[in-house]
C-alpha cells in the first residue's frame, strides 16, 4: 500500500478541475490526443476542443499544450481533457495581468446597447459604458434621444478600439473596459499645458440641450448653456451651430475634462444696466417665454427682465397666457434691477395707481391703528382699577 501510494504520488496523479501539460500526440477536427506528463493519455474532443481560441485550430504533434481535467477516465480508461476551460482560465489571468499592468490593448467590439458597446478581449465577452467612450466617440444627440444614442453605438459593431481593463473579476465574470482611460493617458501632457484663465479658440464639434463642445489643439471643452451669453437662452443652437470657430475661457480643468466661457470674454452688459434703465421708467419690451409664475421679456439684445405674475394685472391672474403670447410686444414699467444677479423686474401695472392704491389705504391703516391703541389704553385702566 505504502509503495502504491508512493507511486501515485511520484506520479503526481492530476484532479479533476486541475489544469495539466502535455504533448500532442495526434490532432485532427474531432479530438486532439495528448500525452500527460507520462501519466497517462488525455482526450479533447466535442465542445470542449476550442472556444474561439485560434491558438488551438492548427495543433501538431510534439507542440506542448495545457487543458483542464473534466474526468479521470472516459470509457477507453483515458483521461477527459478540455481545452475550453483551460483557454478560460488563462483568458482571465491575462485580463488580471492588463487590469494590474493599465496596459492598453484592442477589444473587438460585438454589438451595443442603449448602455454602451459590448466588446470581446482575449477571449472573454465584457462591457464599455458609454460614460467610459473617448470625447471623440461619446455619441452626442440632442434631447438625448435612446435610439439615436443605439444608432451611433451601432456603428461600431465590428471595430477594434484601444481601451484599457478598469475591472476583471473571474468569479463574477465581470469585464469593464474604457476607452475614455486611455484618451485621458494620450492627453494629460497636453492638457498640463493649460491652466484656468487661458483663452482658447477652436472649433464648435457638437450642440446639445446643456452646452455646445469645443475642440482646440486636439483636446475638448465645454461650454455650459450658462456660459455661452450673459442673456437668457433657450437652446445653444439659437446661437451657435457645428463648425463654428469661436474663442472661450478655461473656467475649470477636472482630470480629463475642460470646463470653457464664451461669455467671460464679452462684457457684462448687466454692469451699465442702471445707465440704460431706470426704476419706474416705462419701456418697450417682446415677450420671449410664458410661464406659469410670469412672463420673460426681452427689452434689448442683452438685457432680458421678468414680470411676475402678481405684476401683470389689478385682478388675480389665473392663466398668464391669457394676459400675453410670445412675440407680443408690450409696455412694461421697471420695478426693480438687480445688475448683481442679473435681474430686472418688470409690471404691467402703473406706478402712479399703485401709489394712489397705497395712500388710499394707509388711511384705513391708521384708524385700524389708532382704534387698537384706545383699545390697548382702555384695557391697561381697567387693570390698575
Amino acid at each position: 500500500m505504502k509503495k502504491l501510494l508512493n507511486e501515485k504520488e511520484f506520479l503526481n496523479i492530476p484532479k479533476v478541475g486541475d489544469v495539466v501539460k502535455g504533448q500532442v500526440i495526434t490532432a485532427s477536427k474531432n479530438e486532439v490526443k495528448i500525452d500527460v506528463q507520462g501519466y497517462n493519455v488525455g482526450v479533447v474532443r466535442g465542445r470542449e476542443m476550442f472556444d474561439d481560441a485560434s491558438e488551438y485550430a492548427k495543433l501538431k504533434p510534439g507542440e506542448e499544450v495545457e487543458a483542464t481535467v473534466v474526468e479521470l477516465e472516459n470509457e477507453n480508461g483515458e483521461l477527459e481533457l478540455s481545452f475550453r476551460y483551460a483557454g478560460h482560465q488563462k483568458a482571465w489571468a491575462t485580463l488580471t495581468g492588463l487590469l494590474d499592468s493599465k496596459d492598453i490593448t484592442k477589444a473587438k467590439v460585438l454589438d451595443a446597447n442603449k448602455g454602451g458597446l459590448i466588446i470581446k478581449l482575449a477571449s472573454v465577452i465584457g462591457f464599455l459604458p458609454v460614460s467610459q467612450l473617448s470625447p471623440e466617440n461619446y455619441p452626442r444627440v440632442s434631447g438625448g434621444d435612446k435610439s439615436k444614442i443605439l444608432e451611433k453605438l451601432k456603428e461600431f459593431t465590428g471595430k477594434e478600439i484601444d481601451v484599457r481593463v478598469i475591472d476583471a473579476d473571474e468569479k463574477t465574470e465581470k469585464l469593464i473596459v474604457s476607452e475614455k482611460a486611455v484618451w485621458e493617458e494620450q492627453q494629460k501632457d497636453l492638457i498640463d499645458k493649460y491652466k484656468v484663465g487661458d483663452t482658447v479658440e477652436g472649433t464648435v464639434t457638437a450642440v446639445a440641450d446643456f452646452g455646445v463642445f469645443v475642440k482646440f489643439d486636439n483636446l475638448e471643452g465645454l461650454v455650459h448653456i450658462s456660459e455661452i451669453a450673459w442673456q437668457r437662452i433657450e437652446h445653444p443652437r439659437d446661437l451657435v451651430k457645428v463648425g463654428e470657430k469661436v474663442k472661450a475661457e478655461i473656467i475649470a480643468i477636472e482630470g480629463s475634462k475642460i470646463f470653457l466661457s464664451m461669455r467671460r470674454l464679452i462684457d457684462d452688459p448687466w454692469s451699465k444696466v442702471k445707465d440704460k434703465y431706470k426704476i419706474g421708467q416705462k419701456v418697450k419690451g417682446m415677450v420671449l417665454k410664458i410661464n406659469p409664475f410670469g412672463l420673460f421679456v426681452e427689452l434689448d439684445e442683452d438685457i432680458h427682465g421678468l414680470a411676475h405674475i402678481s405684476e401683470l394685472s389689478d385682478k388675480p391672474v389665473k392663466d398668464v397666457s391669457e394676459i400675453a403670447k410670445v412675440g407680443d410686444e408690450m409696455e412694461f414699467y421697471v420695478i426693480t434691477i438687480e445688475p448683481e444677479h442679473h435681474r430686472l423686474g418688470l409690471s404691467l401695472k402703473s406706478p402712479k395707481k399703485k401709489q394712489e392704491r397705497k395712500e388710499e389705504a394707509e388711511p384705513e391703516e391708521k384708524k385700524e391703528e389708532e382704534t387698537e391703541e384706545k383699545s390697548e389704553v382702555k384695557e391697561a385702566k381697567e387693570e390698575k382699577e
